[in-house]
């Protein structure tokens, strides 16, 4: 098995937050996250190492949370790309296997890419490939300057290339794969003698090609996997691509998506065909939708739902943490959290399942059996249940346990005062 390393020390002065950059998030996730899970779902890698500097413990408390095969590295003082992979020298002590190095602010990057990255590693027998890609404008990037037979002979950045230089289109895309072996020595002896006084990774090419080993590239297909982030303008176009991806693999699926402009889908989402997505719609954490299902207009999923096929979710509904059964409809303005609903359930307009305890700060779980119809502008305090069959009448606050087929209600009687407003308003 192979090792990563990511490298997630960098401040991110652009982003303007105090919020470290790779924690910034889209759909929710931090932009680390999706790159290790990338790694991970190679299947090729069982040890991430992370390293982390600007505000390290609150990176460190993350990924320990939620990240698999993986431990932080923390960069103290912050020297450059170089010396924050020369961190994990000690972690890598005895390993000569192969490293892959990526960025921790390149959400878009997939396992598909990565996997025929270290194909074309392998498959060249290199003892260094670097990604790259071809830039019809490549101003800013550093620039992949090759041997007269294809092999990598630097990388040149944009302010200290030449004019000829700057002329070339393949451009350098931040992820490396490497012999560890052959190449862990050179972060002993990269050099700071720039503008910057830091240690280039990019400079490990100069070493390589003075040991004579071989240096290669790998032409990436799609460049907006590489997309980085470094302010929050480039967070949002990073969200609209990664949804426009999910969206044309949910269209390309038989999931009917009436406007993808104005339809947000998590990548953790799984939708069944001929389900229909209608306009200005937000589905986000991990969701799974059924077959034949309707969802809005202007509903929001905010996480850990599961429809089952044939549900309707209507205009201004919001669902989270909420399993509901087959041929269930919730139509109108309505929330349903913590909650588990039957079959042939009918959810009036205006419910709420009202789940949160804001003494005790707890939740408590709704649960609603089959064939039970729910009357507009209902509360159900949770932890409830209304048992099979029930009918709750409009405007009930439930508080306890209904039986099987029961009526609730908690209505107070209509009083008619006639000529009231006459007599209050000298008509």
């Amino acid at each position: 098995m192979m090792k990563s390393i990511i490298l997630a020390a960098g401040k991110g002065t652009r982003m303007k937050s105090e919020t470290p950059k790779v924690l910034h998030t889209i759909f929710d996730k931090p932009l680390v996250e999706y790159v290790i899970e990338a790694v991970n779902n190679t299947g090729l890698v069982d040890a991430n190492y992370i390293i982390v500097g600007h505000q390290a413990r609150l990176v460190e408390e993350f990924i320990s949370k939620n990240c698999r095969n993986s431990k932080c590295i923390l960069q103290v003082p912050q020297l450059g790309t170089g010396h924050a992979v020369s961190m994990a020298r000690p972690e890598l002590s005895g390993y000569d296997g192969d490293v892959i190095i990526l960025c921790g602010d390149t959400p878009l990057i997939t396992s598909e890419t990565i996997k025929e990255f270290v194909d074309f590693h392998k498959s060249k027998q290199s003892d260094l490939t670097v990604m790259s890609a071809i830039m019809e404008n490549p101003t800013n990037y550093g620039r992949i300057i090759k041997n007269y037979n294809g092999t990598i002979n630097s990388i040149v950045e944009e302010k200290d290339a030449t004019a000829e230089e700057k002329l070339v289109k393949e451009i350098n895309a931040g992820i490396y794969c490497i012999n560890w072996g052959k190449i862990r020595q050179a972060f002993a002896e990269l050099k700071n003698n720039n503008a910057q006084g830091e240690y280039y990774l990019t400079d490990i090419v100069k070493w390589a090609n003075s040991k004579k080993l071989s240096v290669n590239s790998y032409t990436i297909k799609n460049n907006e996997e590489i997309f980085g982030i470094n302010s929050k303008a480039n967070l949002a176009e990073a969200a609209k691509l990664m949804n426009k991806r999910i969206i044309n693999k949910h269209l390309e699926n038989g999931v009917t998506i009436i406007d993808p402009v104005t339809t947000w889908i998590s990548p953790d989402t799984v939708i069944e065909s001929d389900t229909v997505i209608y306009p200005s719609c937000y589905i986000n954490g991990k969701n799974k939708i059924g077959k034949n299902c309707k969802i809005g207009p202007f509903a929001h999923l905010r996480g850990d739902v599961v429809l089952e096929d044939n549900v309707k979710i209507g205009n201004f509904v919001e669902v989270k943490k909420t399993t509901i059964k087959s041929h269930t409809n919730a139509c109108h303005l309505t929330y349903l959290g913590d909650s588990e609903i039957g079959s042939g359930v009918n959810i009036g307009a205006g419910t709420i399942t009202a789940n949160y305890n804001p003494l005790t700060k707890e939740k408590s779980k709704t649960i609603i059996k089959d064939n039970v119809k729910i009357g507009s502008n209902s509360v159900l305090v949770a932890p409830v249940t209304v048992d099979e069959g029930v009918n709750v009448g409009a405007l009930s606050v439930i508080t306890k346990n209904i039986p099987a087929w029961a009526l609730a209600i908690t209505r107070a009687p209509l009083r008619v005062v006639e000529n009231w407003v006459k007599k209050n308003t000298n008509q």
